[in-house]
């Protein structure tokens, strides 16, 4: 699963063909460790509707003070270079896939 970065999130989430989840993540947070496995399996079997990415908001403080995030982990997606949808907290894959089904 990639990381996107203060510089390339214009690229790679904004500039997407695909709607693009991503994670909000920092390495401190156990809920976050917790859904690398569901991400990674969700971008396996979705991966030609959606794309998912990982961003640290420790080391890229200019995309998260953008989009005002607080708690990790924060997922949003992104739709045609917009915010589309935010969701706090971890989830399983189960839920995360019912809770994406109006935006993929």
């Amino acid at each position: 699963m990639p990381d996107v970065t203060d510089e390339n999130f214009t690229a790679e989430v904004i500039g997407a063909e695909l709607p693009v989840l991503v994670e909000f993540t920092a390495d401190w947070c156990p809920p976050c460790r917790q859904m690398g496995p569901v991400l990674r399996a969700l971008a396996a079997e979705e991966g030609e509707r959606l794309k998912v990415v990982q961003l640290n908001v420790d080391q890229n403080p200019e995309t998260t003070n953008a989009y005002k995030v607080l708690s990790m982990p924060t997922f949003m997606v992104f739709r045609d270079g917009e915010p589309v949808k935010a969701m706090v907290g971890a989830r399983s894959k189960r839920r995360l896939l019912e809770e994406l089904a109006d935006v993929i």
